[in-house]
């Protein structure tokens, strides 16, 4: 068998170095996201002492047996076995591991071929009809229409909250709430929520938390290490980090796990074993990409700060943004996304801004190596809180260009926007 990373605590008779690395200490999240998922039964074959770097792409649908006694064996019950193709194949259980350790506390994770398909799942493992639950009002747009659709076709009551209101929620919390869904920070907004005091409420009172920690991965939020029962990711953003590939991921604790397992199986879903290779792949370089992405857009934000076409900047990292004292305590630092209000205009100024950018491309998502502007408008999205804006919003994803580059792009764009002002 291929000699690929173990992670096993403890010494062990004919260990490989790697294995003893990991057993002699905890590895740091940056090298767990280069071992993880790299089984020798993942990476090599029976009876060869080599294996090769990555696990290969297994594309499957009907699965073969010796006889049928095997087909009746214990592989059924067994997730590492293959059964199905829609049960998987090691590709994908090489990518759910990875992504589970990036999480120490998590028990398991599915994956899923869009992160809103993943919120989907998560949220109808934990709800069911007549249940109440709490929805932060910066969600994702697409979220706010599984609520105001989907879940209250199926009974469920949405009821939405202030971003800011911490331990507050416990007022809103009723017998009837089975769950409190947070996104921190808000992906339009950026307002950074109190999670261990909504964490600490829930647990009060018995109510599954859900994150949508799609900003900030666990490497920059340790949403379970903080409580969270259940954590999101659009894997489509950070993780595969090339804008090539849509993908969605739930990991839980070990009371959720079981429950999100047999939710996910039971909606048929599953992410392409080609598109949970690129996203493994992607993994890979996840921690100096989010090291050089967050760094180049704090350096944006800065500048953004001190200039006078610009009348707030909505970055965690800087004090003025709503929950920066959460930020400083819960995060280990921020990433690339961030939004800025233009000191006035309208529509037509804010697009002569943003069509006059030739380093942002001009796209919805974000995480990828390549900077991209959005126009945005949150007023439209707020039902619980208004958003009191002060100038028209856009949104940047900063990537791996030179910040000095995209500064002295942005600067260019600023003498547009100033002319079609009458500036």
């Amino acid at each position: 068998m291929g000699r690929g990373p173990r992670h096993a605590q403890g010494d062990r008779p004919g260990m490989s170095k790697r294995d003893k690395a990991g057993a002699n200490r905890p590895l740091s999240a940056a090298t767990r996201l280069v071992q993880a998922g790299r089984r020798a039964e993942w990476t090599g074959m029976p009876g060869d002492p080599g294996a090769i770097v990555n696990p290969p792409v297994w594309r499957a649908s009907t699965i073969l047996y010796e006889d049928v006694a095997h087909l009746r064996g214990t592989h059924i019950t067994d997730p590492h076995k293959l059964y199905y193709g829609r049960r998987g194949a090691p590709t994908g259980w090489a990518l759910a591991e990875a992504i589970t350790q990036m999480e120490p506390e998590a028990a398991g994770t599915m994956l899923f071929p869009s992160g809103v398909a993943a919120i989907a799942a998560a949220l109808l493992a934990v709800v069911k009809p007549g249940d109440e639950l709490l929805m932060v009002d910066s969600a994702y747009g697409p979220t706010r229409g599984l609520c105001d659709g989907l879940l209250r076709e199926f009974g469920v009551t949405t009821v939405y909250y202030d971003p800011l209101i911490g331990a507050g929620i416990a007022d809103l919390c009723t017998d009837r709430t089975a769950a409190i869904f947070l996104e921190s920070p808000g992906s339009l907004t950026f307002e950074v929520q109190d999670v261990p005091a909504i964490v600490a409420v829930a647990k009060a009172r018995g109510i599954v938390t859900l994150i949508d920690n799609t900003w900030a991965t666990p490497l920059l939020l340790p949403a379970l290490g903080l409580g969270v029962d259940i954590s999101i990711l659009a894997c489509t953003k950070y993780l595969c980090g090339h804008s090539d590939v849509m993908m969605g991921s739930v990991s839980a604790n070990a009371a959720l796990w079981p429950r999100i397992s047999r939710r996910g199986h039971m909606l048929g879903q599953m992410a392409s074993p080609d598109d949970c290779w690129l996203v493994l792949r992607g993994m890979r370089t996840l921690a100096v990409r989010l090291k050089q992405q967050g760094e180049s857009a704090l350096t944006l934000a800065h500048w953004l700060a001190e200039r006078p076409e610009v009348a707030r900047v909505l970055h965690p990292g800087l004090p003025g943004c709503p929950g920066h004292e959460s930020f400083g305590r819960d995060f280990t630092a921020g990433a690339g996304l961030f939004a800025f209000e233009l000191a006035g205009g309208g529509e037509m100024e804010r697009a002569a801004f943003i069509d006059s950018l030739a380093l942002f491309g001009i796209g919805y998502s974000w995480g990828g190596f390549e900077s991209l502007a959005l126009p945005v408008d949150p007023e439209t999205l707020r039902t619980a809180t208004r958003w009191a804006g002060h100038g028209p919003l856009v949104r940047v994803n900063i990537g791996l260009e030179d910040p000095q580059d995209l500064i002295a792009d942005m600067e260019s764009a600023f003498s547009v926007w100033r002319s079609a002002m009458g500036r």
